[in-house]
């Protein structure tokens, strides 16, 4: 990205992750092996929505913290968001245009955090097939450059149209896209709750459960594509969203009837695991849930509702230990004519919000089995750290 790399930076691989895996964007061959490796070793990358740089720079601290990959993706709120509320969104102009801009912004920053990032959007249902196309499209040109995409991947959620469309639709894409060595995550059955304005809270319960036969459908066709690089999001009563004890029923034994039944149908070796699979819905789940689902070759899981929180607490607590210093302009507890400016300066709640996002992610990436797995040891403490104009604030 044209930006000098030293240091961690500059690793053309790492002590315990094979040799095409390095730090930055990483896609094709590599990205193969990062999620081979995951399987393999039984830990699974977090995958985090992000919606502003700011997000995306707490998820490069939190994996370098965690010594581990990371998954950053974006959904097409989110990058309408990332572009900026006031540019209109005809077309999907801003969802397009704010996902390009967050690709580049974490091409350039996951190099200098040094840790590999898989680049990735999240859900896209039919509607939103426009915006797919023009993310596709700006890949294209840069792979025409580069001699790589400029995302890693992209997942199709047609999971609410007819199995044969779902399948068929997702052969077409993945016909295109395995051209630039890009994956497509599929989804079959339903992920319920609600997000980014998709609300799955009254589906059928039974559509939130996915049969191996539908599995074994979705590995037949794609696999009859070249170059063909998958994952599929299988659903095991996976809902979006944060809900008291008891609401959710996970059955992860879905994924591992699933993997036997697909190895036998393929011929392969008894234990083998031919699907990799994405764990939706992962805010709150049950840690035995997480594990056992990791078990059964679950290389991904989606975290977004635990992290918007995160980010939000770090702003509420900032606000309620400096509240006498944010209601003016000048004057305090220290005297009436003290300036509050290094309070209020927008930097400071922002960096609030980060740091308790990273260690809510430090939490996450323990639960996914997925710390000190690229053998760089611990992170070392950033020097010559600069704060607001005329002094930063310990926070």
């Amino acid at each position: 990205m044209g930006i000098p790399c030293v240091g961690e930076c500059a690793l053309a691989a790492y002590p315990n992750m094979p040799e095409s895996v390095h730090p930055g964007v990483v896609t094709g061959q590599a990205l193969m092996d990062l999620l081979d490796d995951a399987k393999a070793k039984g830990y699974a990358i977090p995958a985090v929505n992000c919606v502003t740089s700011s997000s995306v720079n707490a998820c490069l601290e939190a994996a370098r913290k965690a010594d581990a990959p990371i998954i950053i993706q974006f959904s097409s709120g989110g990058s309408q968001f990332y572009a900026g509320k006031g540019l209109d969104n005809t077309g999907f102009k801003a969802a397009i245009a704010g996902a390009v801009s967050g690709a580049y912004h974490v091409r350039a920053m996951a190099e200098q955090y040094g840790v590999p990032v898989i680049l990735h959007t999240d859900h896209c249902a039919k509607n939103l097939l426009p915006w797919l196309d023009g993310m596709l499209s700006a890949s294209e040109r840069y792979y025409a450059a580069n001699g790589e995409p400029l995302f890693s991947s992209h997942m199709l959620d047609l999971s609410e149209e007819p199995l044969d469309e779902n399948i068929a639709i997702c052969v077409q894409y993945m016909d295109r896209m395995s051209k630039m060595d890009m994956l497509l995550e599929m989804e079959l059955g339903i992920t319920g709750g609600e997000e980014d304005g998709v609300d799955n809270t009254d589906v059928k319960p039974e559509d939130l459960y996915t049969k191996p036969e539908e599995i074994y459908e979705v590995v037949k066709a794609l696999n009859g594509v070249p170059n063909a690089k998958y994952t599929v999001a299988a659903a095991f009563g996976n809902v979006h969203g944060v809900y008291a004890p008891g609401n959710v029923k996970l059955d992860p034994e879905i994924l591992g009837n699933s993997q036997i039944f697909i190895a036998n149908e393929l011929g392969m070796e008894e234990g083998s695991k031919p699907v990799s699979f994405v764990f939706h819905g992962g805010s709150g789940s049950d840690l035995t849930d997480i594990r056992k689902a990791i078990g059964y070759g679950t290389i991904k899981m989606n975290i977004d509702t635990d992290t918007q929180w995160s980010y939000w607490n770090g702003i509420k607590d900032y606000e309620a230990k400096y509240t006498d210093y944010l209601q003016t302009q000048i004057g305090n507890p220290e005297g009436e004519s003290k300036p509050n400016k290094k309070y209020y300066d927008p930097r400071m709640p922002i960096r609030a919000a980060e740091t308790s996002t990273a260690d809510r992610l430090k939490q996450c990436f323990e639960d996914l089995n997925c710390v000190g797995v690229l053998g760089l040891g611990e992170a070392p403490e950033p020097s010559n750290v600069l704060g607001p104009r005329r002094g930063a604030l310990p926070v």
